[in-house]
């Protein structure tokens, strides 16, 4: 979900930048050195004597470890001012949905008392510690709709990470949409994820988190929750999906609309920051097979830490050229929060490569290169950052394995994390494919692909994007997939053996007319096709919607497309029809009733075939 409302958001405010926002966090000395070899000197005599040619230079080396960068802020429960800084940011941020700041703040174990971390655009707030617990507040971690009337569905690209929360009253509020996850999360009380007065939400994501009281979702319309622990769940509207998660609802969709599985089928934890006593490392959890319930808290976590001198922190301005050049001095990538322009795609060549982004990092690439591509080798790990489309168009913008590849990943799959992947909204961009997947047991876990309905140089050919996501390898999961607005189909699914846990996707609002999406013979593509020839796969807890506000007399035959054979399978399916803007004939190929043409009245299907 994007807006449901046609009213524009207010302006952005001045921006406000106190001192203490330039204030940087060091780690270390950030410079790197270049190595020169000397030539050989001629030798003195009465004749010339022939000149060795010169040795050639050897190439710099990129240092590890280093200065974070002036939009990391760091704090320690000694710090102070920390109220002050917090709001500074908010400021900034509330209303920038497409402005340039990027920021992250790090709390240092300790507890902090009497806080309100108020999270608005391009905003992270992690905590330092290897468990949740190591570091508490004492308050709140707000998200809130103020700067839209109340209405939460633009609450987009802000996260929460690895911290314990004691709320003021009992309950935090988290109002978000996608791209807002909240990972690693320990809340001494209640969670409510809906804006002041319960307008309008529309998100969202929970992993790896304890809530101790009870979710409410009210307003919201679908949700995941993934390998968690809950106290309890209060209303659903359409769409709410559990895997792994103790205290989740039973299984009952559609009435109440609750999709829980006892376990995830395959997980591993978004890798994250943390202090130990020689200094700023970066943890990476373990793999999990049919995980359940959190990772930490009994003792020391599974999995590796590396220290941050095995990562090039790059900071904006860093080009294509350097970064590359740290990867293939075997170093990992670690994105400061700014904005990267890419000449060249970033290449993931070495197996076990982590590339993190802080702060909502941004990679946009020039001149229609691919911004990032991985090589076909095991566990690399992408996480928090943002593709941004440049102006000429893209073959594809995230390439996760080059075409054709077959090796075996089992052991030790990539992992895609909160990475999150934009055509247009923040000025002209274009693509073809926003993120193709060749690389074999891939997890995509909590990617938003989303072709922008709104902001600047959107049109539906000034931002044409014909598909979200492609999945051509065998053996992927997704869980959590958000993919919106496409021209064609929002997902494609051509190999075998992939399995889907929570899918939610918009039909591209801005179809003028309905020959602008005829496929054939059928009226409309599919939010998510499986390829006609695949024979095994799996989906649970999946929903489309249409607004087709252009020209609302818009018929979509169907959300979903599949070929109908015993090993391809379908639970829990809904399509909807928002406010009566366009119209879904059926759910699933011919299967499911119609949606009502006036009404905001979900579709479903409870199993297919």
């Amino acid at each position: 979900m994007t807006s449901d409302s046609p009213s524009a958001p207010p302006s952005t405010p001045p921006s406000i930048r106190p001192s203490a926002l330039r204030r940087r966090s060091v780690l270390g000395a950030a410079a790197a050195v270049p190595v020169l070899a000397a030539g050989l000197a001629g030798t003195a005599s009465a004749a010339p004597v022939p000149r060795a040619p010169a040795a050639p230079a050897e190439p710099r080396r990129l240092k590890g470890g280093g200065d974070l960068g002036p939009n990391v802020i760091v704090f320690d429960p000694s710090t102070p001012g920390i109220q002050a800084e917090l709001d500074a940011v908010f400021a900034e941020q509330e209303s920038a949905q497409f402005g340039t700041g990027r920021y992250q703040l790090l709390f240092k174990p300790g507890t902090y008392h009497g806080l309100n971390a108020r999270i608005g655009f391009y905003t992270s707030v992690s905590g330092l510690g290897l468990s949740p617990d190591d570091t508490t507040i004492n308050g709140d971690l707000t998200v809130d709709a103020g700067w839209f009337g109340g209405n939460a569905t633009q609450n987009f690209w802000r996260s929460a990470e690895n911290l314990a929360v004691v709320p003021v009253n009992g309950t935090n509020r988290w109002a978000v949409a996608q791209a807002a996850p909240f990972r690693r999360m320990h809340v001494h009380g209640g969670l409510n994820l809906a804006p002041s007065g319960y307008g309008w939400a529309s998100g969202g994501y929970i992993a790896d988190s304890r809530i101790d009281g009870t979710v409410g979702p009210y307003s919201q319309q679908q949700w995941y929750t993934r390998d968690s622990s809950v106290g309890g769940w209060t209303n659903a509207v359409w769409n709410m999906v559990f895997s792994g998660v103790e205290g989740a609802p039973a299984h009952s969709f559609p009435n109440p609309p609750y999709t829980t599985l006892d376990t995830t089928p395959l997980s591993r934890e978004k890798p994250f920051l943390h202090l130990d006593g020689t200094g700023y490392r970066v943890f990476l959890p373990a793999l999990r097979t049919g995980s359940r319930g959190v990772t930490w808290g009994n003792g020391t976590p599974r999995g590796t830490s590396l220290p941050l001198e095995r990562f090039y922190v790059a900071r904006p301005g860093d080009s294509a050229a350097t970064l590359n050049q740290a990867l293939e001095q075997g170093l990992h990538l670690l994105l400061t929060p700014g904005i990267y322009h890419v000449d060249r795609p970033v290449r993931v060549n070495r197996p076990n490569t982590v590339v993190l982004g802080l702060g909502y990092a941004t990679l946009i690439p020039d001149h229609g290169v691919t911004a990032l591509k991985v090589a076909d080798v095991d566990g690399v790990r992408l996480a928090g950052f943002l593709i941004d489309a440049g102006p000429v168009d893209s073959p594809v913008l995230l390439e996760v394995g080059p075409r054709g590849a077959s090796r075996d990943h089992a052991a030790n799959p990539v992992t895609v994390q909160d990475v999150f992947i934009r055509i247009g909204g923040a000025g002209p961009g274009r693509a073809t494919t926003g993120m193709v997947v060749n690389a074999r047991h891939t997890i995509i876990d909590h990617t938003w692909v989303w072709r922008a309905d709104h902001g600047d140089g959107v049109g539906w050919e000034t931002n044409r994007c014909d598909y979200g996501v492609v999945v051509n390898g065998h053996d992927v999961l997704a869980t959590g997939l958000f993919v919106e607005h496409f021209n064609k189909y929002d997902v494609q699914w051509n190999g075998e053996r992939g399995r889907t846990v929570f899918f939610q996707n918009e039909k591209a609002y801005d179809a003028p007319d309905q020959a602008a999406i005829q496929n054939g013979s059928i009226k409309g593509y599919a939010a998510y096709k499986v390829a006609d020839h695949v024979t095994t796969h799996e989906g649970w807890g999946m929903g489309s919607y249409c607004y087709y506000n252009v020209d609302p007399t818009i018929v979509q035959h169907h959300g979903f497309a599949a070929p109908t054979r015993p090993g391809v399978r379908f639970h829990d399916l809904l399509v909807v029809s928002l406010s009566g803007h366009g119209q879904y004939e059926c759910v699933i190929n011919d299967t499911g009733t119609p949606t009502s043409g006036t009404t905001t009245v979900p579709s479903t299907v409870v199993s297919y075939p």
